[in-house]
């Protein structure tokens, strides 16, 4: 555990700096001070023991300190060089992961052999079927072979955004230091035999297609593939949402479940025939050689499977069973898990960054403790019922500090498709691997349907998901003190504390601004725009943000995430300032995910057709224009559509001149949202409006900060303290301009910008006196891997 705090520690720093000197310090001092301890030879009291216990925790904590930091300071300074930055170039290389299909082209790792100086040891890029990319669509590049690609290289970038997911981190914990995609001619050099692990990543490609191939139309064959080589991409997002509901999902990303299950039966299996052949149990007792036939069966597939954090914890902890067996000796199942833990961080000191890591431990951890004596144990079907039920619970701060959920109806769920997954489909579709073909895999997916339609049927459940703002960090960590208690015996002094403190965590809600304040959010969404404003007891939502690429948005991949974070459960108001994608790409998936109560447009046909395609989306053909809406007030804040006027727009308007223009005021000031609003726009809302009634202490500049808008007569009239650009990250537009950023300078405005500085927080205070504060994302919860 010191060894894993110290882990943590580094992984939660700005900056590692000191930390590497820091750790050496505190593990030689430890070091000191325990030689000494050990050279006292008088000392025998029981104190003594607790003391060297507490200096090898502390010896623990330096080394895990000094280690993680330099390892990360050699990561980092793997580092794309700036000039190289956006620029093309050709790299040879070999690929060094599984392709991951797009719609249209594919994602993969390159290692480099010849490249410029500067290019780290790990790019991702994408592949795609477009002008300037040559792409047959056949071509799959396969693991292990040799390319020369014109490609166009950046350093990682993401999104940062409240409660969202940082895809800077993702990467780093992979160990890739640029991101780009092709550009220009891709010509494949040699197929060559390629690394160990490459040609396991070849295995597994030709797996995944053999079984895509062979399974039946319009079935499960994403979740067959996922089961056998631990590759997720085929399943379909609103599958992905119902494991979510039902807590199902560790049964889908390979598990140790899967791992122990097939060593398991490997083993028996082996142990049944050795016992028949005497010859041999005479060499080798059938218990050993068993032993060492589950290991083999369980590295294999664990390689196929890809070695994800979940799928090595059980690898290494059976490597101790099996060691057990053969030497002898008695190792506890805990400090088993203690040494696969070890093991693990140390070969990977970013593994803390992933939900996997904490929920794999964890649970086995829980299952330990039910199971080992301080939890009555049952057998049978009621033990199943009971470990289910106590990983339920004892999951509950884990899983609401990683995504601010957790699933009623796990245990009913899990008890439905564990038996399936574990005892009929992953067997069947294993067994069907040396000859995948649709009658041996017929089985499989009609056993995956009957599971996916209890699922589905259980994720409809009204109560299946519980969800709440992200708690604060001495809430979390005083609901896993109470969990832990629950563990212990019942005459545990403290015990009967525990259900309260996990009371006090599901009913903690996040503190709202009083009547008359409200906070802003403008979302890093990339080039688009998403602000979150709220009051009191009421949530609105200004646009929607941009699609990425045919499934992903910015809907499901920010917007909602964060609303969930901040304990936003109904949008009572969605704006769409006008019809542009960039605005109204993740609409659809707003109004799947989260109810909403009302809808304003400045262009209400643009989502008609989409929405009437789907259901959960029917709000969105009731759209009201956004022309003549008259002022509202909730909590004590007014809201105000200012433009467009109403009557049909003049000749030769722009759409973007149907922007809906919202102002948003109370007694500390005045939030102004633009949406694409064009400098003719602007001058006819400044003709209209009287003088002062466009000023406002923060506004959010229109069109991005492109040149079309801003024009110095709407600066002017607005004076603010603070202007907000919400654009993507090298965007080729150039938004903000340079010309827009001086010109707000210029009038005494301090700019902000979403791709450098992330989300944007905003507080209008309730008391004018007050004022209003700004912050940034990257600022106010800075990681050392952030911009690096």
């Amino acid at each position: 555990m010191a060894f894993l705090a110290g882990v943590c520690l580094v992984q939660t720093r700005p900056a590692v700096d000191v930390c590497v000197v820091f750790g050496a310090v505190t593990l030689c001092v430890a070091l000191a001070l325990r030689i000494a301890l050990a050279c006292v030879g008088r000392w025998r009291a029981p104190s003594r023991r607790i003391v060297a216990g507490a200096l090898t925790a502390v010896m623990a904590f330096g080394a895990a300190v000094a280690l993680t930091a330099w390892r990360v300071e050699l990561r980092l300074a793997d580092a794309l060089r700036g000039e190289l930055e956006g620029v093309d170039q050709v790299v040879h290389g070999r690929i060094a992961s599984l392709p991951q299909p797009l719609e249209d082209g594919w994602r993969f790792v390159l290692e480099p052999e010849s490249a410029p100086e500067g290019v780290p040891r790990r790019v991702l890029l994408s592949w795609r079927d477009r002008a300037g990319a040559e792409l047959a669509a056949s071509v799959m590049p396969q693991p292990g072979e040799r390319w020369s690609f014109g490609v166009r290289l950046r350093r990682p970038h993401g999104f940062v955004n409240p409660g969202g997911f940082d895809y800077e981190a993702w990467l780093l914990e992979r160990g890739i230091r640029a991101t780009g995609y092709v550009r220009g001619q891709a010509i494949r050099l040699d197929g060559g035999p390629g690394t160990p692990i490459e040609r396991v990543h070849r295995l597994r490609a030709s797996v995944r297609q053999r079984l895509l191939a062979a399974s039946p139309e319009g079935g499960h064959g994403g979740l067959m593939v996922a089961l056998a080589v631990g590759d997720q991409g085929g399943i379909a997002p609103s599958d992905w949402e119902v494991f979510r509901r039902t807590g199902v999902g560790h049964l889908v990303s390979i598990s140790g479940l899967h791992v122990a299950l097939v060593g398991l039966f490997c083993g028996g299996l082996v142990s049944v025939l050795w016992r028949r052949l005497p010859a041999l149990a005479l060499r080798l007792p059938a218990q050993k050689a068993a032993a060492i036939a589950a290991l083999v069966a369980a590295s294999a597939y664990a390689l196929l499977a890809g070695l994800g954090i979940p799928v090595v914890r059980a690898w290494l902890m059976l490597v101790v069973a099996v060691w057990v067996m053969l030497s002898g000796r008695a190792v506890a199942p805990s400090r088993a898990l203690a040494i696969a833990l070890l093991v693990v961080l140390v070969a990977d000191p970013w593994a803390v960054l992933s939900a996997g890591f904490w929920l794999s431990f964890g649970a086995v951890a829980v299952i330990l403790a039910s199971v080992g004596g301080r939890v009555r144990a049952h057998t049978g079907w009621q033990g199943a019922v009971r470990i289910q039920l106590v990983i339920s619970v004892a999951l509950i701060p884990l899983l609401l500090a990683q995504f601010q959920s957790f699933p009623i109806v796990s245990p009913l769920a899990n008890l439905v498709a564990i038996p399936l997954v574990s005892f009929v489909i992953t067997p069947l579709v294993l067994l069907a691997l040396p000859w995948p073909h649709a009658l041996l895999l017929a089985p499989a997916d009609v056993a995956a349907g009957w599971m996916m339609a209890a699922l589905r049927w259980l994720a409809t459940w009204d109560r299946s998901l519980w969800e709440q703002a992200a708690p604060p960090s001495w809430l979390l960590a005083a609901g896993l003190v109470a969990v832990a208690l629950l563990l212990l015996p019942r005459a545990t002094p403290g015990r009967l504390a525990a259900p309260v403190v996990l009371a006090a965590l599901l009913a903690w809600e996040p503190v709202r601004p009083p009547p008359g304040g409200f906070e802003v959010q403008v979302l890093d969404v990339g080039q688009g725009l998403a602000v979150h404003v709220r009051t009191r007891t009421h949530d609105l939502l200004y646009d929607a943000g941009p699609p990425y690429g045919a499934e992903a948005d910015a809907g499901s991949r920010v917007i909602l995430p964060y609303l969930r974070a901040v304990g936003a459960r109904r949008i009572d108001r969605l704006v769409l300032s006008h019809g542009d994608v960039d605005h109204v790409g993740g609409a659809i998936s707003v109004f799947r995910g989260m109810p909403v109560a009302e809808v304003l447009s400045g262009q209400p046909a643009a989502l008609e057709a989409a929405a009437e395609a789907d259901p959960r989306a029917a709000l969105a053909v009731r759209q009201r224009p956004c022309a003549g809406e008259v002022p509202w007030t909730w909590d004590g804040v007014r809201f105000e559509i200012l433009h467009p006027p109403l009557g049909p727009p003049p000749d030769r308007s722009h759409d973007n001149d149907t922007s809906c223009v919202l102002r948003v005021s109370g007694p500390a000031g005045a939030l102004l949202l633009t949406g694409d609003i064009s400098r003719a726009g602007e001058g006819a809302l400044i003709a209209r409006l009287a003088g002062g009634s466009l000023h406002s202490e923060v506004v959010v500049s229109a069109h991005h900060g492109s040149r079309s808008s801003s024009s110095q007569a709407f600066v002017d009239a607005t004076l603010p303290a603070h202007v907000v650009h919400s654009a993507g990250h090298h965007n080729a537009f150039g938004h903000p301009h340079p010309q827009i950023w001086a010109r707000w300078t210029d009038a005494g405005a301090r700019n902000w910008r979403t791709d450098a500085q992330g989300a944007i927080g905003i507080v209008f205070a309730a008391d004018a006196d007050d004022g209003v504060t700004v912050h940034a994302a990257r600022e106010y919860a800075p990681r050392y891997w952030h911009g690096r």
